[in-house]
């Protein structure tokens, strides 16, 4: 029979006291399977006692962990392994793009595989053949370990299921009582395309602590502490519908003599800090080294293994009222535009030169406009695409960060103090920073500000104030 999902491999998804034992003594009991153990452990290969699987030998396989997972397909039974989220992180994404990889992802509740971790680690031993040889120890339960335990399994099973849904993939999921369920089993090679079954189940391995939980622990009394500190269903995060960015290599500004390097985030106040950069050089503005590509940026990291990279956040309430000036009001933003005379029931000046007599009332109420915009953008309520230049500062350093780790983070309000500062990590002196520009009059934040702005900031950049820790905007 041929196999209509074409697998030529599979790999178990689990954790540590999951039941991956069990479930590989099963599988290999069927015919044409065979599961190689937790092929990718580093602190061993396959096994704790084995040296070598299909001619790789634990040297072998760290230098080239690629070349062993390749070799699973050209095994002449279906073969496969396990992996936890500790394992070789080299092979995860190789093997889970594979189309032609199953797999099979088990999970256990988390508080029986947290105590069962537990009572391996205190008596040693982590399978049962015989139950005369079974050792039991009774554990303490510790509240904040167990949160640790259970947010690294939920990580783990959210990397599984984003790449599963995104290459268009599923998994074939167990718990740990399926292991037990002859059907499920049999089920479980089907759909892994084989016409092996079995009628029974193997009788290598045994449940090594079938007692109740309460039974199990020094300090039941602590479960109830330490179910308290997990939030299920992530009811207390910050929700957010905003895509990530993609890396703005080529908006990064370096000096030509120091290596220093700026990366800019739109909206933020670059024109006095490439100011400050170029007194650096002891050259103009244009003189600084920009349009990076990603090739040209290795060079340069690789070139300057001595560098400070830094970037600035600004107030988001600030950053938003300059972006409404600089790009609605004075820019070419029309369908920004257009979204706040629709929803504010107003009209926009078209020339600067009106601007100089347009009503405070009228100022206020066309920024609370945006405000509502940029909350109704970011959360994919629009049909205009999310723009850098009012993304949230949070989202857009996570892309920065992805190709220029930073060594500094400032803030605009004490840049006085700390671009200057910045020299120090490399031994030299920097100028002072001259934050001053030009103010605009009637178009001031300053002129307009109340708290039902602020509360408007607050609900479109609400990651911006809960991640990077703003407080109201003060004016400084």
């Amino acid at each position: 029979m041929s196999n209509p999902h074409a697998f030529r491999s599979f790999v178990v998804l689990a954790e540590m006291r999951t039941g991956s034992n069990l479930l590989e003594t099963c599988l290999n009991s069927f015919d044409g399977i065979s599961c190689h153990g937790e092929v990718f452990n580093p602190h061993f290969l396959a096994y704790p006692k084995a040296e070598e699987l299909f001619g790789f030998d634990k040297a072998a396989r760290d230098a080239d962990p690629i070349a062993v997972l390749e070799s699973f397909s050209h095994q002449p039974e279906l073969a496969g392994f396990r992996f936890f989220h500790d394992h070789d992180p080299r092979v995860f994404e190789p093997f889970m793009r594979d189309r032609s990889c199953a797999k099979i992802i088990l999970t256990r509740n988390p508080l029986e595989s947290y105590v069962s971790l537990q009572i391996a680690r205190e008596t040693q031993q982590w399978r049962l053949g015989d139950v005369t040889q079974r050792k039991t120890a009774k554990v303490v339960f510790d509240p904040a370990e167990f949160a640790e335990h259970v947010n690294l399994l939920q990580d783990f099973q959210l990397q599984v299921q984003k790449l599963l849904q995104s290459t268009g993939q599923t998994g074939f999921y167990l718990s740990y009582e399926d292991i037990l369920d002859l059907n499920v089993l049999n089920g479980l090679v089907d759909w892994l395309g084989l016409e092996s079954r079995i009628d029974a189940l193997p009788r290598r391995l045994k449940r090594q602590n079938p007692e109740p939980l309460e039974d199990k622990l020094v300090n039941p009394e602590a479960v109830a502490d330490g179910l308290a500190r997990i939030d299920r269903f992530n009811l207390t995060r910050t929700p957010s519908f905003e895509p990530r960015h993609a890396s703005m290599v080529w908006a990064f500004q370096a000096c030509r003599n120091v290596p220093l390097v700026y990366a800019p985030l739109p909206g933020s106040p670059e024109r006095a800090i490439f100011k400050w950069m170029a007194a650096i050089d002891g050259s103009g503005q244009r003189d600084l080294r920009s349009d990076f590509t990603p090739q040209t940026w290795r060079a340069w990291l690789h070139d300057n293994p001595k560098r400070m990279t830094f970037s600035v956040l600004r107030h988001p309430l600030q950053r938003a009222h300059d972006v409404f000036v600089e790009q609605v009001l004075l820019g070419k933003r029309v369908n920004v535009r257009d979204f706040i005379e629709r929803s504010c029931g107003l009209e926009l000046p078209r020339e600067e030169a009106e601007l100089n007599n347009w009503p405070l009332t009228a100022h206020r109420s066309a920024f609370l406009g945006y405000l509502d915009f940029v909350k109704a953008n970011l959360n994919g309520q629009t049909s205009l695409q999310i723009r850098a230049i009012w993304a949230s500062q949070a989202r857009l350093i996570e892309a920065i960060t992805s190709q220029c780790p930073l060594h500094r983070l400032l803030r605009e309000e004490d840049l006085v103090r700390d671009l200057p500062a910045l020299g120090q990590g490399l031994g030299l002196a920097f100028p002072d920073y001259d934050p001053s520009r030009k103010p605009r009059a009637k178009l001031e934040l300053a002129t307009i500000y109340d708290t039902d702005l602020e509360r408007a900031c607050r609900k479109a950049y609400i990651r911006d104030y809960e991640l990077l820790g703003f407080a109201d905007w003060s004016g400084e």
